[in-house]
């Protein structure tokens, strides 16, 4: 539940990244009505979570996505435990229960290495300096750039096609000229991401929230 000083009415929002039921009130309404408000609600609240996609289990046999596409998790207890990408295929060993752990540790790994990368090569056709480059698991936003030149990305880009990243890099570095987005921030980033990125983002605004739930019970 939270207070907002220009709210008119109540109003309810189903986070679709974790299926948090959000309440949004007026600064003084009473929170014991807003309560039984949201009660009325709970029609449209459980249709609205029946939507969401659900928790998506790393676990043998399962398929995780990387680059865009679902890799199967081929797992056998003689392999090596680290993993390694084989086309469609995930391989690993160890114990079973440490898949899960194990594939969002090398999932990371990835998003580091390849936002590393693209970031470099977009700041390199832009001509600016870069801070230092991380990845976290923000639920506000899949990147950040602060004034300071440190970059800070989502690591669950890695799970999206290779161009909805890259996008996303440029994003990023076009505001180390640019820490704002007007029509000259927009105009940057296409022209060093090489096109529009309209239609990546597109793809995360529809199929963004469904990779938070990737893992979700690890």
């Amino acid at each position: 539940m939270k207070r907002h000083p220009r709210a008119r009415s109540f109003r309810l929002r189903v986070d679709p990244r974790d299926g948090r039921v959000l309440l949004s009130l007026p600064q003084r309404s009473s929170l014991t009505k807003a309560r039984q408000w949201a009660e009325t609600q709970r029609d449209w609240i459980e249709g609205q979570l029946a939507k969401l996609p659900g928790i998506q289990p790393i676990e043998a046999g399962g398929t995780v996505p990387y680059r865009g596409r679902d890799r199967r998790i081929d797992w056998a207890p003689g392999r090596l435990r680290t993993p390694k990408l084989d086309d469609d295929r995930l391989t690993l060993g160890g114990p079973e229960e440490a898949i899960g752990a194990r594939v969002l540790r090398w999932l990371k790994a990835e998003a580091r290495r390849i936002l590393e990368e693209e970031t470099l090569r977009y700041a390199r056709r832009a001509g600016v300096e870069i801070g230092r480059i991380s990845i976290g698991d923000a639920r506000s936003r899949w990147g950040s750039c602060a004034a300071s030149g440190n970059i800070r990305y989502s690591w669950r880009l890695v799970m999206a096609p290779p161009d909805v990243l890259s996008a996303t890099a440029a994003h990023e570095v076009a505001h180390r000229v640019h820490m704002h987005h007007g029509s000259e921030f927009h105009a940057l980033v296409a022209e060093i991401f090489g096109r529009d990125p309209a239609p990546e983002r597109a793809w995360l605004r529809e199929n963004g929230a469904a990779l938070y739930w990737v893992g979700s019970s690890s």
